[in-house]
């Protein structure tokens, strides 16, 4: 089959772009660059953007090997993605986050923009069942699962590009409040990841 198979670029697109959520995140990318310049928040946002694209290719064409390699389950990414986004939400609603401008920082673009917010366990898992359904269809589902994972991530590049406006808007006051916010949905996130891969674990 060569034909574009638009029934898995909606499915694949859907599934990624509602677990990336690039609009639930913007609250988290203006909390973690609060301290950036727009120059740097610009950045950041392509930075983040590609960490995500990289991982997800990465594990789209080489996720089972890589997982059987190391014996890792997806319950397991689930559980450290999980306790590692727990760790920036605390540091969000206790006011300690990392300056990015400090030596030795870490880069907020990375982790945890990157890793594990946009490429976290769930839109992993995702690729990966895309990328072995798009394999059964030949070119066009390649294509089509290609196209999505893409189309998922200009619009996540988009949202966290013009944050500087909104940045603008809300000022420091809203920026603080919103800080607090994001923290909490960051650590319910967190808690569900974690819940969800021990749960994974108890049935399996």
């Amino acid at each position: 089959m060569t034909a574009f198979d638009a029934s898995l670029f909606f499915t694949t697109f859907t599934t990624v772009f509602v677990i990336a959520d690039p609009a639930g995140n913007l609250p988290v990318f203006m909390s973690l660059t609060a301290r950036m310049t727009p120059n740097e928040r610009k950045r950041a946002a392509w930075q983040a953007t590609l960490t995500s694209l990289v991982v997800l290719a990465v594990f789209a064409f080489f996720g089972q090997q890589i997982l059987r390699l190391l014996g890792i389950s997806v319950a397991s990414m689930q559980i450290s993605g999980g306790l590692l986004l727990l760790i920036v939400a605390m540091q969000l609603l206790s006011g300690r986050e990392e300056d990015p401008g400090k030596p030795g920082a870490t880069n907020v673009a990375l982790v945890p923009l990157g890793i594990p917010l946009l490429a976290g366990p769930g839109a992993i898992a995702a690729v990966m069942l895309a990328a072995d359904q798009a394999a059964g269809k030949g070119v066009g589902g390649v294509l089509a699962c290609v196209a999505a994972v893409l189309l998922v991530h200009i619009i996540e590049w988009l949202t966290m590009r013009f944050a500087n406006p909104l940045n603008r808007i809300l000022g420091e006051g809203g920026t603080i409040f919103l800080t607090k916010i994001s923290g909490m949905l960051l650590a319910a996130i967190a808690v569900q990841l974690i819940i969800s891969g021990v749960t994974s674990v108890v049935k399996g």
